[in-house]
């Protein structure tokens, strides 16, 4: 089956502002990611933007735009907007990939969208790898996830899960099963279910941990997670990762 790749991106940064309008080797970060996100099976990428300086720079470079409101409190809102522009809805797949994202690996992009085939029991998919770091375990910007026996999402948390109730002790190794697994921000929806996401109540521990995929685990919905062998490419939050980026493709 075909899908959709969008990429939401909004201008204001508090860490590194214009972020993707940032330049990379001559061309803004937006196009880097729109180009990497083309190399997946998507028929088509198109950037979901409030910006018209955002849409001008793609339109440059031969990338889709569409504008949206400045108003969206959440990504997902921008992304449900994007579907109804663009006449997605039911069953159509979309594959969010991140504006701040130039290293994405096209194939983590291919394996969410296809997970979404085989996982009728979820609205959505996205993925995770194996964390070996302990200080990524502990850093709370470093979300973790917990799946159940089918593979699916059980929770979201920034605090290090799960917790090994006798393993406190400095120096001591964690069990090699199951291991804590990373969260990577890569999302395939149903397109109907992405319309209507908007309309769902905001729930207490997405406020919390401030994770809105959060609110679809509170309503009762199901999201599949694919496990990838390796972690991707890193992404741009910061001035001192622009540069690692634009090392990593120099």
């Amino acid at each position: 089956m075909s899908f959709t790749v969008i990429v939401p991106a909004r201008l204001q940064s508090t860490r590194l502002p214009g972020k993707p309008l940032a330049d990379i080797h001559g061309l803004p970060m937006i196009v880097r990611v729109a180009q990497r996100a083309a190399q997946s099976r998507a028929v088509r990428v198109v950037v979901a933007t409030d910006a018209q300086s955002v849409a001008d720079a793609c339109a440059q470079h031969g990338v889709r735009a569409v504008m949206t409101s400045p108003n969206h409190p959440t990504g997902s809102d921008r992304l449900a907007e994007a579907c109804r522009t663009l006449g997605l809805d039911g069953q159509d797949r979309v594959v969010n990939v991140q504006g701040d994202e130039p290293l994405i690996d096209p194939a983590l992009i291919d394996a969410c969208a296809d997970l979404l085939d085989t996982r009728p029991d979820c609205v959505m998919s996205t993925a995770a790898h194996a964390i070996q770091s302990a200080d990524d375990l502990r850093n709370p910007n470093v979300v973790k996830v917990v799946l159940d026996a089918a593979g699916r999402a059980l929770y979201f948390s920034r605090a290090p899960i799960p917790w090994w109730r006798d393993g406190s002790q400095p120096g001591q190794p964690r069990p090699a099963s199951p291991p804590p697994l990373r969260h990577v921000g890569l999302y395939g929806y149903r397109a109907g279910f992405l319309r209507r996401f908007p309309a769902l109540e905001a729930s207490p521990i997405e406020g919390i941990e401030s994770l809105e995929q959060l609110r679809v685990l509170w309503h009762g919905e199901r999201i599949a997670v694919h496990v990838s062998t390796s972690a991707p490419g890193p992404g741009v939050d910061t001035p001192e990762d622009l540069e690692q980026v634009r090392s990593l493709l120099r």
